[in-house]
């Protein structure tokens, strides 16, 4: 079973909430005039995707007599005094929609409630499918009464997505149209559409003419690229080109659609210059944790360690001393410039005053340091097999001295002493590796553990309470850059 593709309008509507569940997570992390205006933006986005973003606008405009309101009949196939409902007039806008209603949208467009009809309602049949979602407008005429249609068209034209400029032949060059509108609307060319009406009254030898003389004006205007339609609401000459036109229209996004996504491109390009552009990664505990073990001294402490262990003599490690303030601090603020350095003022002031303060902090580290006890510096074992030697030294060296006083000759290699020596050699020297190998291992594990513990200290004073401001400048950089 295939899955529905997602409508514009669901679209929107997700992204609108995903923007402002991110304003609510960001608060004051920027600045309040960005996230005000980004709520005003909203609430208007709002407002709008509440009419529906699924209907295609398309507006008939043009002067007294062009045929416009024949062609509005043309194209919706209906007569309008035949169905009884309305019949479109020159000083008021009427509509006809494709596949379904669109009461709320005509509401805001002021079209009147008598003014209003739905294509399938007064048929018995989805019989135009490829025009569903289609509001087509019949403008007031623009020389009629050009002062309130000006406005009509200012209020209207944001939400148009093509304007079909219907001309008479015999017209088609008056300077109003050219002068206070065409020239006025060279920013929406795109959307544009001018066809010429009634070319049934004139001769075929004369359209080529006519075509020609407009794609001039047009040029004039700064609208090259508007396609020019010959056209006859009478004979129906044309209409079907202009139905087609409606039909690519519609088979693109509206333009609601598209204004909406711009207007929360630009709400999310405005915040979005309140966060840094990733998201920054917190360093590994490990490594700052060496750090403060370095400016505790720690490393010293684990030398004298070893030293201790390794030595023959009876011996003392260093004490842990409370590590310098400046210097634990001196950590913290390069582990906040780490972590902090890339994210605005705000953000990281807000990581700053979520992490463990400079005092709280050095009390947890020095407390830590402090409580690791030291390992013994003595080696028991090794401790016995060298004495152990030195015994076997001795003994060889008297058993030398015996067989000599016995023949009066200082020979002992083969009387059994020169093994015992030997021997004791050897297990001074085992001893001494021991030795050197346990004062290795009880240094290291003395190490191991300080800074494992101070991992924890930057895990749980550190790390944990910036995860949730880093977390937070995840969510909203997501919301507005997707």
């Amino acid at each position: 079973m295939n899955t529905p593709s997602p409508q514009p309008g669901d679209e929107l509507a997700a992204r609108v909430e995903s923007i402002t569940a991110a304003l609510g997570t960001a608060g004051n992390r920027i600045p309040a005039e960005v996230g005000a205006r980004a709520r005003a933006d909203l609430d208007r986005v709002t407002g709008r995707l509440a009419l529906g973003v699924h209907h295609t606008v398309v507006a008939l405009v043009g002067g007294t007599g062009s045929g416009k309101s024949s062609m509005f009949n043309a194209l919706s196939q209906l007569d309008f005094a035949d169905v009884g409902v309305i019949r479109p007039t020159t000083s008021q806008a009427a509509a006809c929609t494709w596949g379904g209603s669109a009461e709320d949208l005509l509401d805001f467009l002021g079209v009147d409630e008598t003014r209003r009809i739905g294509r399938e309602s007064a048929l018995t049949g989805l019989d135009e499918e490829e025009l569903a979602g289609l509001v087509l407008l019949d403008l007031p005429d623009h020389d009629s009464i050009a002062e309130g249609h000006a406005g009509l068209v200012d209020r209207l034209l944001p939400m148009i997505d093509l304007l079909i400029w219907v001309l008479d032949p015999q017209k088609y060059a008056d300077n109003v149209l050219h002068e206070k509108y065409l020239r006025e609307l060279t920013h929406r060319h795109e959307a544009m559409v001018v066809v010429v009406n009634q070319v049934d009254t004139v001769p075929e030898s004369g359209l080529d003419h006519i075509r020609a003389d407009v794609r001039r004006l047009l040029e004039a205007d700064r609208l090259s690229d508007v396609a020019i339609i010959l056209a006859s609401a009478k004979t129906g000459h044309g209409v079907g080109m202009v139905r087609a036109e409606l039909a690519r229209v519609i088979a693109a996004e509206s333009i609601a659609a598209r204004t909406m996504r711009a207007e929360l491109d630009a709400i999310c390009e405005r915040v979005g210059g309140e966060l840094a552009p990733a998201t920054p990664a917190l360093p590994a505990a490990d490594d700052t944790a060496a750090q403060l073990a370095g400016a505790s001294g720690i490393p010293a402490v684990a030398d004298s360690v070893r030293l201790a262990v390794a030595g023959v003599g009876p011996s003392a490690s260093s004490r842990v001393q409370p590590p310098a303030s400046s210097r634990i601090e001196a950590v913290r603020e390069g582990w906040l410039d780490r972590v902090g350095g890339a994210l605005p003022a705000r953000w990281r002031d807000a990581l700053a005053a979520a992490v463990a303060g400079p005092d709280a902090f050095y009390s947890r580290v020095s407390e830590t340091v402090t409580a690791v006890p030291l390992p013994p510096v003595n080696d028991v074992r090794a401790r016995r097999v060298r004495i152990g030697g030195l015994v076997l030294v001795a003994l060889g060296v008297l058993a030398g001295l015996v067989a000599g006083l016995a023949t009066g000759v200082w020979v002992w290699a083969g009387s059994g002493g020169g093994a015992a020596v030997v021997a004791g050699l050897v297990c001074v020297l085992v001893a001494r590796g021991m030795r050197s190998r346990t004062a290795k291992a009880r240094s290291g594990a003395y190490l191991a553990r300080v800074h494992g513990e101070l991992a924890r200290v930057v895990a749980e004073e550190l790390d944990e309470p910036a995860r949730g401001i880093l977390a937070d400048h995840e969510s909203v950089l997501d919301a507005t850059t997707r």
